[in-house]
């Protein structure tokens, strides 16, 4: 994605989410002015930290003691609670001279678990305040430290490249030299010459995946930057499949909502499903009878009716599952359903 591509990027997640964005570029690109528009254009604060100038002590502050106990000082660079919302930007993250530093500012970077806050050794950042990440490549023409995978796995790498429409549009918006311009529209292979293919350790994780589900359910992208984003999280093959999942509505597997709530809507689409998509469903309904096993009573009849239309064995397997939770079992196994389940539930007994 080019320069403008990101900031649209940036502003949605930052606005709509707790994720940290990682922008990665070659030098010059404008990964730090985009950054800075994109804040500007949000109306978000920006403070600036480059890692590869700090120590340890810069980020945690200095200790203190009160009595007996021990506190460490909020550093002066550390938006408090009742300051306006802002954006800390930890620049050169793989420049951090020293390793210790770069294990501290690992917490920092890190998205905030569920109802927690974002947090570095003592201090909590108030989640009024934001974090971005930027760093060059590791691609072995850069003074740089390899980031490992843990820490590339909690952030969405935003993948930056030299653009010359968007560079000349910033130009003219900065009135730059007129010359350098005019020379680079009739020459635009010469904006910057580029760079060795930016290449990270990118793969699908139970974690990276948490995260494209944040950002469907938030953030809204241009349709041909979502796979760019989501091949940042969980690598460009998972990414391209999930994408072409996403657009195959004919092939794609009926949900538990579907089920529960539209049968009637859905029976010969559940009637025509082929094994391997009808295992797709009968995942995704023995999690959510898992997570919310209370049926109303038109739902307990779709999940019944349901059963009732699976091949013989997907219909064993599907009910030893739903007999494991108890407000399930207690429901189909019912006499009003002993034509669709009893068969199951006998079989099931025998094998016990």
């Amino acid at each position: 994605m080019n320069i403008e591509q990101m900031k649209t990027v940036i502003k949605e997640i930052i606005t709509k989410t707790d994720l940290t964005p990682c922008v990665v570029g070659h030098r010059g690109v404008g990964k730090s002015a985009g950054i800075i528009q994109a804040c500007r254009e949000i109306e978000r604060r920006y403070v600036s930290l480059r890692l590869g100038q700090m120590e340890v002590g810069d980020l945690v502050g200095i200790p203190f003691r009160d009595g007996d106990v021990m506190h460490w000082s909020r550093p002066s660079w550390w938006p408090g609670d009742d300051e306006p919302p802002t954006v800390v930007h930890c620049d050169e993250l793989n420049r951090a001279q020293q390793e210790d530093t770069l294990q501290a500012i690992f917490q920092f970077v890190e998205p905030p678990a569920e109802g927690l806050l974002r947090s570095l050794h003592t201090h909590h950042l108030s989640k009024r305040h934001k974090v971005i990440v930027s760093i060059n490549p590791p691609d072995g023409t850069y003074q740089v430290a390899t980031l490992d995978r843990a820490l590339i796995d909690r952030m969405v790498m935003l993948f930056v490249e030299s653009d010359y429409h968007c560079w000349a549009r910033y130009a003219a918006q900065r009135e730059l030299s007129g010359d350098v311009r005019q020379f680079l529209a009739g020459n635009s292979g010469m904006l910057a010459r580029p760079g060795a293919p930016m290449e990270l350790q990118v793969e699908p994780t139970e974690r990276g995946w948490e995260m494209v589900s944040i950002l469907r359910k938030s953030c809204r992208f241009p349709g041909d930057l979502e796979m760019e984003v989501y091949a940042g999280i969980i690598g460009t093959e998972a990414a391209i499949t999930f994408m072409r999942w996403l657009s195959d509505r004919k092939g794609r597997p009926l949900t538990a909502a579907e089920i529960l709530n539209n049968w009637q809507q859905v029976v010969g689409q559940a009637e025509a499903q082929r094994d391997d998509v009808q295992a797709a469903t009968i995942n995704d309904l023995t999690a959510t009878l898992h997570n919310s096993p209370f049926l109303e009573a038109e739902q307990e009849e779709n999940l019944v009716a349901y059963i009732a239309v699976l091949p013989r064995d997907l219909r064993f397997g599907f009910v030893k599952s739903l007999l494991k939770i108890p407000e399930v079992a207690t429901g189909i196994a019912q006499d009003k359903y002993d034509s669709v389940v009893f068969d199951a539930i006998r079989t099931i007994s025998q094998e016990a």
